[in-house]
């Protein structure tokens, strides 16, 4: 069966290899991709090789609280990231160089470049996050004694059905992982009926709430002045926005105008590549507009985001903040990240990617609108509202402060699981 498995990923392969090599996500970093390193790439030490996988810049960040807690539990460690999108692979190396010792592009699932990578690393752990179970990198981890986890581990219950075909034509990879760190119950459950061994299943919740609530930063005010939203002002924030969503949000921005002519709007694409793009609507709306990279000389009303790694701190300074990615079907984005700031979060009706989250802040900091006609009632009412705005916030921010510590509880676990697997005192394989 994993012969079956292997064949078909080459197939697949050969097949995706052009649309790979130009898609702007993953058209960077083939060599890495094929499990070749060039020297110095590859952090060396005497200590631990923590290997940590997170899919796009999104998953690493989720993944960096761990850093810390790992850093003090195993003194001297060595913490490498890799990534799957180049987005991913900036952020890594641009946004958390100190707090990582190197970062590469993940091996294309294939029997050869996981091989070449897993032997060329050395992981002592390998640390996978969300869904990314992927067989012959598992495979290949598992027949180097590496020890195998799973953080923040979630199974969709409308995929159960694929997972559950495709273990059972290529053999299930979830029995040669050692720790299924799960982020509720439910997902712990799903892990379980797909065939992880019960005593490897833990709740330990998600790392992502723990770098939610940090305090204010001088920089902060840098990035207000670099941002041209003066100092005191209402300032509407539109986080991780996707196509078609800026159009309906500049739409609501002008008809608040009138009552609220000091508000600002700050809009930060998913994509950064679509700044142009909104720049233009924005003035096609008659309003002034400016880029955040250009320091918005313009003092536009609207500004747009167009750097990466600054949309947490951008947060801070918002009145309130609306989350992108819920207008369309897109299923959402990070709706914690502004909630741990302190500040009243909305979002529209396709949040199907974190459920989670909108089970924990709704009705306690959050508020789901319907369509652009709701989220202009609600914006209009909370900054007619000042107090019951600082409230919302407040709630929003101990709501968030209620629900985090797992990354020492994964790193715990992480710490049994290296004592079992590590011979005394951790000597690297072969």
């Amino acid at each position: 069966m994993r012969l079956l498995y292997i064949l078909a990923s080459y197939a697949l392969f050969a097949l995706l290899f052009p649309v790979l090599s130009v898609y702007r996500k993953t058209r960077q970093g083939l060599g890495q991709r094929l499990g070749f390193y060039a020297p110095g790439v590859l952090p060396k030490g005497p200590g631990p090789m923590l290997w940590l996988h997170g899919a796009s810049a999104g998953d690493l960040l989720a993944l960096s609280p761990m850093f810390g807690p790992l850093r003090e539990r195993f003194p001297g460690c060595r913490i490498l990231l890799s990534t799957t999108t180049n987005t991913g692979f900036l952020m890594a190396r641009d946004r958390l160089a100190k707090q990582i010792d190197g970062v590469v592009y993940a091996p294309y699932d294939l029997w050869g470049a996981t091989r070449r990578a897993v032997k060329a690393i050395q992981p002592d752990l390998l640390v996978l996050e969300y869904t990314e179970i992927w067989p012959n990198l598992i495979r290949a981890a598992k027949r180097q004694g590496v020890g195998i986890a799973l953080t923040n581990g979630r199974f969709s219950p409308k995929n159960l059905g694929k997972y559950r075909w495709l273990f059972a034509l290529i053999g299930n990879p979830l029995r040669d992982m050692d720790l299924f760190l799960m982020r509720q119950e439910e997902e712990a459950g799903r892990a379980r009926q797909l065939g992880a061994p019960e005593a490897r299943v833990w709740v330990t919740g998600n790392t992502k709430f723990d770098a939610l609530t940090a305090a204010p930063a001088p920089e902060d005010e840098a990035l207000r002045r670099a941002l041209g939203l003066p100092e005191g002002g209402q300032v509407l924030m539109a986080g991780s926005t996707h196509e078609g969503e800026e159009a309906p949000l500049l739409s609501v921005y002008r008809r608040l105008l009138p009552v609220h002519p000091g508000l600002r709007l700050v809009i930060a694409p998913r994509y950064i590549d679509r700044a142009e793009r909104i720049l233009g609507l924005a003035r096609d709306a008659g309003l002034t507009a400016g880029l955040r990279s250009k320091g918005n000389p313009e003092g536009g009303q609207v500004v747009v985001l167009d750097t990466m790694g600054e949309l947490g701190r951008a947060y801070r300074l918002a009145t309130l903040v609306f989350v992108g990615g819920s207008f369309t079907k897109r299923g959402g984005q990070n709706i914690l990240e502004p909630a741990g700031q302190g500040k009243p979060v909305l979002y529209g009706p396709h949040m199907d990617n974190f459920r989670d989250s909108v089970q924990v802040l709704e009705g306690h900091g959050g508020l789901q609108v319907q369509d652009a006609e709701d989220f202009y009632r609600r914006v209009s009412e909370l900054l007619s509202r000042p107090e019951a705005l600082q409230a919302l916030g407040a709630q929003a921010r101990q709501t968030v402060s209620q629900i985090s510590g797992a990354s020492r509880r994964n790193v715990e676990h992480m710490g049994a699981l290296l004592a079992q697997v590590s011979s005394p005192p951790m000597e690297k394989k072969e």
